[in-house]
């Protein structure tokens, strides 16, 4: 009996790895789409993308020390604008929220984050740009 329990136990976990990795191979996956090294002097920064993928959602990871987020602006390839309001810190090893762009999924031509430049002491951020197809 407890031969067919750890058998029966075994089998989910594998389907369950199954499944997951499936759900990664054709679902949402983030790709990295480029960083920007915060030096403290300007206020704001623009991240140039260099892929031909398509991507319906954006997210920022900050390394290194906190950023205070004001404003961030996709730019499409298509030459429109998405101006999205982002009046929040998020610290050294944090992320923002996942931040959905309108229509379908759309080429990135760059991205600009405007921010406020909190006391970083000798380290500066890093601004990582993510994508998800």
């Amino acid at each position: 009996m407890q031969k067919k329990i750890r058998l029966i136990g075994l089998f989910l976990v594998l389907m369950t790895c199954s499944l997951a990795s499936n759900a990664q191979r054709y679902g949402n996956r983030w790709e990295f789409l480029g960083q920007s090294h915060v030096d403290g002097k300007n206020d704001h920064d623009k991240i140039q993308v260099d892929s031909n993928e398509r991507f319906r959602a954006i997210q920022l990871g900050i390394k290194g020390g906190a950023i205070e987020f004001y404003r961030v602006v996709v730019h499409f390839e298509s030459g429109q604008d998405h101006d999205i309001q982002i009046r929040e810190t998020i610290r050294a090893g944090g992320k923002t929220r996942p931040i959905d762009l309108p229509g379908d999924r759309r080429r990135i031509r760059s991205v600009e984050c405007w921010y406020g430049k909190p006391s970083w002491g000798r380290n500066r951020p890093t601004l990582n740009l993510w994508g998800m197809r």
